[in-house]
């Protein structure tokens, strides 16, 4: 089953879930008279990297997962219709596996992916309230560390984005968040190593998984 499948079962499921536990409405924390929340949430990034045959040397480019935190501000057309953005910024260590000369040190470089979507809220008065959503994304690479190369560059590159979460009602301002997103993502990376360049294309692909509070104004 490939990743998209597998993504849309997953919101399926959950979505139902939090349909029937959420059906006993509450108080106004999804019903407040300002349309901005903002959330805090520690976030996992775990890569389901893929990439090319590297020229030269073979083998392929490995992205390790990351931990960081990211920042959210989304802002309520409706009580049911928001637009998110999310910011975060990761540093991955990166390595070219199997190729012919055995592992190679790329060093580590920096990830700013904020990324954009329109959700829809099942739930906007219940208690347990559960958002799917789909947007996209721009990844800006920064800060690389070539390591055993002599520089390395990895190109900026637009992805997709979909999104499944719920915000459990603390009190009429907090609530505790839970979020996971998708993005497809490919960026060219070019390595300058022993006087030649070497070329590839990577599928980053990323699970984004966060944990955090949401606070609505």
């Amino acid at each position: 089953m490939t990743e998209a499948p597998r993504f849309a079962r997953a919101v399926s499921i959950l979505s139902c879930i939090l349909v029937v536990a959420g059906l006993i409405p509450c108080a106004a924390w999804g019903q407040s008279d300002s349309p901005w929340l903002v959330r805090a949430r520690l976030l996992g990034v775990i890569p389901d990297d893929d990439s090319s045959t590297i020229t030269q040397i073979g083998g392929k480019a490995e992205v390790d997962d990351a931990i960081t935190g990211d920042v959210d501000f989304s802002y309520f057309f409706t009580e049911r219709i928001a637009a998110e953005l999310t910011l975060a910024v990761a540093k991955h260590d990166v390595q070219a596996v199997n190729t012919g000369i055995g592992k190679v040190d790329l060093g580590d470089v920096k990830l700013l992916p904020p990324t954009l979507t329109l959700q829809y809220h099942l739930i906007p008065g219940g208690k347990i309230r559960p958002y799917v959503g789909a947007g996209v994304n721009y990844t800006v690479f920064f800060d690389d560390d070539p390591g055993a190369a002599n520089s390395i560059d990895y190109d900026n590159a637009f992805g997709l984005a979909l999104q499944a979460g719920v915000d459990i009602e603390i009190d009429e301002h907090w609530a505790i968040n839970f979020d996971v997103k998708k993005i497809w993502l490919e960026t060219d990376v070019s390595v300058k190593a022993l006087g030649t360049t070497v070329k590839t294309d990577v599928d980053i692909d990323p699970w984004l998984l966060g944990a955090g509070v949401a606070y609505r104004f």
